[in-house]
């Protein structure tokens, strides 16, 4: 290839031009071929800056890279805070060697259930890392957690050792070997917003201890323990709690009325203790509640009317206390977000009312035992078309089963068993065999099934509904006293042969 370059006679400058053999270089290429390579002191003073320019480029790359990569390098958490997770790990499960497990920072490479995050000081600005969750006890593969093994003990460490901690977490790993609830110290707990134990039979005391000063807790879940005694009224302090679960315990006495001062409060569970009394009107005070449970208890009286003040409440189970004999409470009917409502196990009596127009929203009633008389509403089957479950066994309801109830699309459940239930049953074969076992009816002795009906499981043990007796036509001649026709009979004889005469014409 070969580069011709006159020179231009007006101008005294280089150009360029094309030999005819040479292939098509586009002229920029060719210029950028020709600055690099001209002898000129412009084109020289050209590469000089070039050069600069890439000095300047890899200086400033090089110091963002050093700058990356010193980002890059983790925070360590602090020596003494790393040993004390190894300490509480032993002592959850002391068979497994955690330190060699788990060699490294515990914050860069953690076991699962340990969670760290990044704290700065408002004054110096230094950043540091701390643990912030502490979760332990298998629940399941996808929540891995550290198991615990039977004779795991609490650690005093937990409320001193970890300043910033926002969650901690026992599920199964007080089961056998007694762990005492301890008394928290009052330094400790401002950041605590979790504090979840569950299914820890072992785990014992008062839950006076346990309260703390803990102005950031949100979520106080203590479900399946073997906590006892009264509920303190410095619970009333809780001013950010959102949802306390007290469930499956020991607990007694009254409900502390502190516990309506939590205006922030939308889950109340206090089942399955061995609480008693009036339940406070003052409840009526939780507006923001969504789920209500106080089931299992030894609750008297009359259920308050001022639960009617929970217009956000989903969620309310009353079942297996010991509610007066006051009637199913009417202001139901002004609950209209109620999913779901069980009051099963109080003999409230009466009969069910009419308050189901304004309740499409229920997907399960739970009405079972409370000594209800009269017939089932058939507004019960016409309003509440999203029902699931319907249970209104072990009671003294008489009368038809609402045809309507064969019309509840989304109904899995029914149960109707032991009651003084009569008549046909108005269920189809497909509604039947939707609902299947689930369908509970025996113990009406007055209720009976369609033959096509009988050979289901569910309904099997039903008495076939008996055909009425229709009787022969016989054709009857009246006979007067004397012994002839009557002139009524005649005529109705005439009328007959005529009618047989048209018809065999």
């Amino acid at each position: 290839m070969q580069w011709q370059v006159p020179i231009n006679q007006k101008t005294k400058s280089p150009s360029f031009r094309f030999h005819p053999n040479q292939p098509n270089i586009p002229p920029k290429q060719h210029c950028l071929v020709f600055s690099l390579f001209s002898s000129t002191p412009r084109k020289k003073t050209m590469t000089v800056v070039s050069i600069f320019k890439l000095a300047l480029f890899f200086t400033l790359t090089s110091t963002l890279v050093t700058i990356s990569l010193q980002q890059e390098q983790p925070l360590l958490l602090n020596s003494a805070e790393q040993d004390s997770v190894y300490q509480v790990l032993s002592s959850i499960n002391s068979a497994t060697n955690w330190r060699t497990l788990f060699p490294d920072d515990l914050c860069s490479y953690p076991p699962h259930g340990v969670v760290c995050d990044y704290f700065t000081d408002p004054t110096t600005k230094n950043v540091t890392v701390h643990v912030t969750e502490l979760s332990f006890g298998y629940v399941s593969d996808f929540t891995p957690n550290p198991s615990c093994s039977p004779n795991s003990t609490f650690s005093p460490l937990l409320f001193t050792s970890f300043k910033h901690l926002r969650k901690l977490f026992f599920y199964q790993c007080f089961t056998q070997t007694q762990a005492f609830v301890p008394v928290i110290p009052t330094t400790f707990g401002s950041s605590l917003e979790e504090l979840v134990f569950i299914n820890n039979p072992a785990f014992v005391g008062p839950l006076s201890g346990i309260t703390g000063n803990f102005t950031s807790l949100r979520r106080l879940v203590l479900s399946g323990n073997g906590i006892h005694g009264a509920i303190p009224n410095a619970i009333g302090d809780l001013a950010n709690i959102e949802e306390i679960t007290l469930s499956r315990n020991k607990l007694s006495g009254k409900v502390s009325v502190n516990l309506c001062k939590l205006k922030k409060l939308k889950i109340l569970d206090l089942s399955g203790n061995g609480f008693h009394g009036n339940v406070p009107s003052s409840v009526g005070n939780l507006t923001h509640l969504l789920k209500l449970d106080l089931s299992s208890n030894g609750f008297s009286g009359k259920i308050p009317e001022s639960l009617s003040n929970l217009q956000a409440l989903d969620f309310l189970d009353l079942s297996f206390n010991r509610f007066g004999n006051f009637g199913v409470p009417l202001f139901l009917a002004a609950m209209p977000r109620l999913k779901e409502v069980h009051l099963s196990g109080n003999l409230l009596g009466g009969e069910i009312p009419e308050i189901w127009g304004n309740l499409g929203g229920i997907l399960g009633v739970g009405f079972s035992n409370m000594g209800l008389v009269g017939e089932i509403p058939a507004s019960m089957g016409l309003h509440l078309r999203n029902l699931c479950y319907l249970g209104l066994d072990n009671n003294k309801l008489n009368g038809k089963v609402p045809e309507e109830f064969g019309f509840l699309e989304f109904v899995n459940e029914i149960n109707l068993e032991n009651n003084n239930l009569s008549g046909k049953l108005p269920f189809s074969a497909n509604f039947t065999a939707k609902v299947g076992e689930k369908l509970r009816l025996k113990g009406n002795p007055e209720l009976c099934v369609d033959e096509k009906l009988s050979h289901r499981e569910s309904v099997g043990e039903l008495k076939k509904c008996s055909k009425p007796d229709i009787p022969n036509p016989v054709l009857f001649i009246g006979v007067s006293h004397s012994g002839l026709l009557s002139s009524s009979s005649s005529f109705l004889v005439l009328l007959l042969f005529w009618g047989l005469w048209i018809l065999l014409a």
